[in-house]
């Protein structure tokens, strides 16, 4: 399970199929290397993203 906590870089490396979520909130993840350091709680609030969505969606696309 993706959690608020978990660093960005380590949700793409581990959970692959979230890529395409990333992208799709404009979250160019793969290629920023701040993501081996931020939280996705942190991230998504810089960007101002809903982070309950994002995890709903990170989370469901794991799941696929």
């Amino acid at each position: 399970m993706i959690t608020r906590e978990m660093i960005i870089g380590d949700i793409i490396r581990q959970h692959p199929a979230t890529v395409p979520v990333f992208t799709r909130y404009g979250l160019e993840c793969c290629e920023c290397q701040i993501a081996d350091l931020e939280t996705l709680e942190h991230g998504a609030g810089f960007h101002r993203i809903a982070i309950d969505q994002l995890l709903q969606e990170l989370n469901a696309a794991d799941r696929h």
